[in-house]
């Protein structure tokens, strides 16, 4: 009988070929965070109402100009949905047990889509704030579970390369939001790119409730909970969770499947099994500390670049360094640990190397006064920054037993937007208007990156 239910659960999966299911996730991970390049371009996020010396008042555009923000509500405008999905994040990755979690991720998708239109019919500065908190919540349902998923159909040896395919439209997504909300926002008003993003998402919401589900390794379909594993299909997982040198992973369960009832304790157990673990608090601390630069780099970089360089084009440079330096550099990333061998000590070799280089990279182009020496060195700083997005992760779901994958990557999420991009755009945006010099400014943004660099290092040893 669990052959039998074994055998009709991959049938049902049949249409989900495993190059499929990447292309269909990097999709709608290209959207989301196409949604956060587009709040933070200037079409849409737009400038403030500005007077000279001699009275001669210029008015304001976009969100910024509409609600007449100050640097310090603007960073909070691009950090307020980062409240909803820390907060949502983990109730999805615990739900994952006991809610099929393709299902999950549409009702994810729905609340997405509904929120980014209300952002579009927002009236005033708390209206909007509220909308993009609600978009956090669906966006918590793809983030914390579309990569366990990932992980566990990718090709063994090409596993990091895939990885790194998904993380790549982080950048690629950010950079098109720019693109895309300078070009809508100039041209039809800020609220239109909003209402845009709603219609490209749409049918991957749908998506999510038509088609039949998928499953995790590690987690039964619920009519086959009470069945006894078939002997292969039991080998199979303990083989999975085998590392390079042959160990099997700690606290699995005996026939590989772990049991989800009683939630709320086991969730208390599953959350201090992270905490422990030291590749895991160590891999995470690299990154909060590399997200918070990345985070305020994502937001701030167009107005830092039309500040010092008198960039006319801000939005389309900043967006076109992004995608390409995104695309390259992720998945070279990716790549270049499935040549070195994915192993951990190989990740934090990779990872603390590239940050390192990359950082100094960036600080050299902002000492530049000549733009075009900047945006050589801020390219190749860039390139090389992006290239941890593959091997970062594979860490988070490779050091973890696969029931505990989507906590994981739900947890890191938390970690990083929490003390990472959530406080250093308001924060920077103080430093600003302290200093009034965005070299400065980013100059002194720019050297956090070394921290991450050593902690990652610490964590090869």
């Amino acid at each position: 009988m669990a052959t039998s239910a074994s055998s009709d659960v991959s049938s049902n999966q049949s249409w989900f070929t495993p190059l499929r299911l990447l292309v269909l996730f990097c999709v709608i991970h290209l959207i989301n965070y196409m949604d956060r390049g587009v709040i933070s371009s200037n079409g849409v996020n737009g400038i403030p109402k500005t007077c000279g010396a001699d009275g001669t008042c210029t008015s304001g555009s976009g969100i910024e100009g509409q609600f007449k923000l100050t640097n310090f509500e603007d960073g909070i405008l691009s950090s307020a949905f980062m409240v909803g999905l820390l907060l949502a994040c983990p109730i999805f990755a615990s739900l994952s047990k006991r809610i099929n979690p393709f299902r999950l991720i549409g009702v994810g998708l729905s609340i997405w889509t509904l929120s980014v239109i209300g952002c579009g019919f927002s009236f005033n500065f708390w209206s909007i704030v509220v909308c993009r908190m609600i978009v956090g919540v669906g966006e918590a349902s793809f983030i914390s579970l579309a990569a366990p998923f990932i992980y566990d159909n990718a090709p063994a040896h090409k596993r990091t390369g895939w990885i790194a395919i998904l993380y790549m439209c982080m950048p690629t997504g950010y950079a098109i939001g720019y693109l895309y909300g300078g070009f809508v926002g100039e041209r039809l008003g800020w609220r239109y790119a909003f209402w845009g993003e709603a219609i490209l998402m749409f049918p991957f919401a749908i998506l999510g409730f038509v088609v039949e589900p998928l499953q995790y390794k590690g987690f039964p379909p619920r009519e086959t909970v009470n069945a006894s594993l078939p002997v292969d299909t039991a080998t199979s997982l303990v083989k999975d969770l085998k590392t390079k040198d042959g160990t099997s992973r700690k606290d699995l369960p005996e026939n590989g499947v772990e049991s989800s009832s009683n939630s709320s304790p086991q969730f208390l157990k599953d959350l201090k099994a992270l905490l422990v673990d030291k590749v895991f608090v160590v891999n995470v601390l690299g990154f909060v500390v590399y997200t918070f630069v990345i985070g305020a780099y994502s937001y701030w970089g167009p107005k830092a670049g039309y500040n010092i360089y008198q960039m006319k084009s801000a939005d389309m440079i900043f967006g076109g360094i992004t995608v390409v330096c995104g695309i390259i550099g992720t998945i070279t990333g990716g790549y270049a640990l499935d040549y070195l061998g994915t192993t951990i000590p190989n990740a934090f070799k990779l990872l603390s190397s590239t940050t390192f280089i990359g950082a100094a990279f960036c600080f050299g182009a902002f000492c530049f006064k000549n733009m075009y020496a900047f945006l050589v060195f801020f390219s190749v700083g860039e390139l090389l920054l992006f290239a941890t997005q593959g091997p970062v992760n594979f860490v988070c779901l490779h050091c973890v037993r696969p029931s505990l994958r989507p906590l994981s990557m739900a947890m890191s999420t938390v970690a990083i937007h929490i003390f990472g991009d959530v406080p250093s755009s308001p924060l920077v945006g103080v430093l600003e208007d302290h200093l009034n010099n965005w070299r400065k400014t980013t100059l002194i943004l720019t050297t956090i990156f070394f921290p991450a660099a050593i902690i990652w290092f610490i964590g090869k040893r």
